[in-house]
């Protein structure tokens, strides 16, 4: 059996397409196919790394004289990554979208959770109204609490939902033919979607300050409106935070089974202690030093270098 033939078996008893093993070897699927037409040998790295990603020998790849049956001697003990099913991917895929617009209004009920006890707060500094400040504390952080609640109550619910996909975020796996393809076209009918929902986001997150300037024209003095209008630049974001959400987690499940952006093997392994080091570095510089009011600046400065952390590792893995 010729080193054509035997890529073609491995690759099917693997089950994968040819795209899908070219985007595992990192080339074109053009250059696959020639494999598989004996059109031309990869080079002896490429060999190497075909040898390790089927769990065979490189003598098994290159010698004609190793026969079909000689594969399942050839081939070292099987493989503990998990592999994805269609239903699997499918059944994942419904219930991310299932919990996309619980959590993106369970985010909006924490935003807007200050909202009441703000607007209380003013409101019982005008005596007309017969609030008291104490009434006024009291019942605008009941709403506050209550909102909070039932956002807790939200995220926990749509977590019970997709625990068992928890793997998929955390873990290396691979998928079964036909999988990629699938969760592509989604993926690419999606995208206009996606795209408008940021878009309008990120023009809603712009325009939340325009209230503030208003009241600053119209009349700063008045403490009622400029309560309202915090209120308004709180009710704006929280709305852009809902379109962010509603199609950001649909759009991350489709990354989870691509392995595509912060879901790559490099992303997982950099998540997996990156931010629980940023973390420790956080909690201790603050209970150190005692500057929680500047201590935050960390998780921006975070958040700068992860892409260059990520990128780094990206590199160093491909090298490897």
């Amino acid at each position: 059996m010729i080193f054509a033939d035997k890529l073609i078996q491995l690759r099917k008893k693997s089950g994968w397409s040819q795209e899908e093993l070219a985007e595992q070897m990192h080339v074109s699927r053009q250059s696959v196919s020639k494999w598989e037409g004996a059109q031309t040998i990869p080079d002896l790295e490429k060999i190497v790394r075909l040898s390790a990603l089927f769990g065979v020998s490189t003598d098994y790849l290159l010698k004609d004289e190793l026969g079909s049956a000689g594969i399942a001697e050839a081939v070292e003990e099987p493989s503990s990554v998990r592999r994805v099913s269609m239903e699997e991917a499918n059944k994942f895929l419904t219930a991310k979208a299932g919990t996309a617009n619980p959590i993106a209004w369970g985010v909006f009920l924490c935003i807007t959770s200050p909202v009441a006890l703000l607007l209380l707060a003013a409101i019982s500094e005008i005596p007309r109204y017969g609030i008291s400040e104490n009434l006024a504390a009291g019942m605008g952080s009941i709403l506050l609490f209550v909102q909070v609640a039932v956002a807790v109550a939200i995220f926990l619910f749509c977590g019970s939902k997709t625990s068992a996909y928890s793997y998929l975020e955390k873990e290396f796996f691979e998928t079964e033919y036909g999988v990629r393809g699938m969760v592509d076209a989604r993926k690419e009918a999606f995208q206009a979607r996606y795209m408008r929902n940021n878009i309008i986001g990120v023009v809603l997150c712009i325009l939340s300050v325009v209230p503030l300037f208003g009241v600053m024209i119209i009349n700063e003095e008045n403490d009622l409106l400029v309560v309202a209008m915090v209120a308004c630049m709180f009710l704006l974001v929280a709305i852009a935070v809902v379109l962010f959400i509603r199609v950001g987690v649909i759009w991350g499940s489709y990354q989870m089974l691509l392995q595509e952006g912060d879901y790559t093997r490099a992303g997982k392994r950099v998540n997996t202690l990156y931010w629980p080091i940023v973390t420790a570095i956080y909690l201790g510089y603050s209970f150190l030093s005692g500057n929680w009011e500047i201590s935050w600046v960390v998780w921006v400065v975070s958040g700068v270098l992860y892409p260059a952390v990520l990128h780094i590792v990206e590199q160093r893995q491909k090298k490897k």
